[in-house]
């Protein structure tokens, strides 16, 4: 690919993984777009760049995205709801940010002629699965959160779009991601509850529940790399990108206090599970990508560290949630 000779949108530009995908296509060369309406994303991630135009605004307003998409060859779909915990506070919060907004991006994208797309899933689309390291081509079994209902729904729209107007879709199934501008998840939860009482942790579940993550530049680089190059024969390409390595929420406990120099009383509230709808145990397959020659260059316990790095240098982002 010539990222100089494209011109690129990156809706949720200005969220976590987003924003160092806006960093790496301009690194190349590329014109980036980013769609945002910074209900959850930062300023402060988006550089001042010749080739960078921001468009603000909800992916919930079709005329919007009609007018921003028109002239640009290629999408990155990161906005999202990614409150996988709270979703049964309101339902339809996944239907509207998740589902409906895809279903907005790809029609802005067919009415301007745009045939390309990548898409942030989940690994959460697998629900509660038996078999471990999980690899593309498990089945889906009941879903048990809204999140990752919403996100197989906007799969199956992505899908519907590529056999049905010629194209081209890449799905990514994310592990969890970590590492700098991280704002949302259980380091950032963990270390808000700390700073605030160093003597106590309140722990949803038991703490056994165990899951995959990987730093978020080993993210980009697995996505690109998909894009760049993916030899599979058809339109729909699906590849998980994870670890090989996975870490109980004991451990990343023990990480997190003795970074910040605590020992606090651990309060669990029992049970497998985390909240209604958590999965207790994800680790992906992930050979299909590495067979494209990618590999992770971050160990789980210093994306970890990377972030706690990260949230102590940058503590406006502890402002919001």
């Amino acid at each position: 690919m010539k990222y100089s000779e494209k011109r690129f949108i990156v809706t949720g530009g200005a969220g976590f993984i987003g924003s160092h995908m806006v960093d790496a296509l301009l690194v190349r060369g590329a014109k980036v777009t980013v769609v945002d309406d910074f209900s959850t994303g930062f300023r402060e991630f988006l550089p001042k760049h010749p080739l960078l135009t921001l468009a603000e605004g909800t992916l919930l307003d079709t005329e919007f995205l009609d007018r921003t998409f028109a002239g640009h060859d290629f999408v990155f779909h990161f906005a999202a709801n990614a409150d996988v915990k709270d979703g049964l506070k309101h339902p339809r919060k996944d239907v509207e940010q998740n589902t409906i907004a895809t279903h907005n991006v790809l029609e802005a994208m067919r009415k301007n002629g745009l045939r390309e797309v990548a898409f942030s899933s989940t690994g959460s689309a697998y629900g509660e699965q038996t078999v471990i390291p999980t690899p593309e081509d498990a089945p889906f079994p009941i879903q048990t959160s809204l999140y990752g209902a919403s996100k197989v729904a906007c799969e199956g729209l992505l899908t519907a779009y590529a056999f049905g107007f010629g194209f081209r879709v890449f799905v990514y199934r994310f592990v969890s991601m970590l590492g700098p501008r991280y704002t949302h998840g259980h380091i950032i939860d963990f270390y808000r509850k700390l700073l605030a009482d160093p003597t106590r942790l309140e722990v949803l579940g038991n703490g056994l529940q165990k899951k995959s993550y990987l730093h978020v530049s080993d993210c980009i680089r697995a996505m690109l790399t998909i894009v760049e190059k993916s030899a599979m024969p058809n339109d729909v390409h699906i590849y998980n990108i994870g670890h090989t390595d996975w870490l109980e929420v004991n451990r990343s406990i023990q990480i997190i206090c003795r970074e910040m120099k605590v020992s606090p009383k651990l309060e669990y509230t029992g049970g497998e599970r985390g909240w209604v709808g958590d999965s207790p145990k994800i680790l992906l397959a992930t050979e299909r990508l590495r067979g494209l020659g990618w590999k992770e260059t971050f160990s789980v316990e210093d994306a970890v560290v990377d972030t706690l790095k990260f949230l102590t240098r940058n503590p406006f982002c502890l402002e919001r949630g």
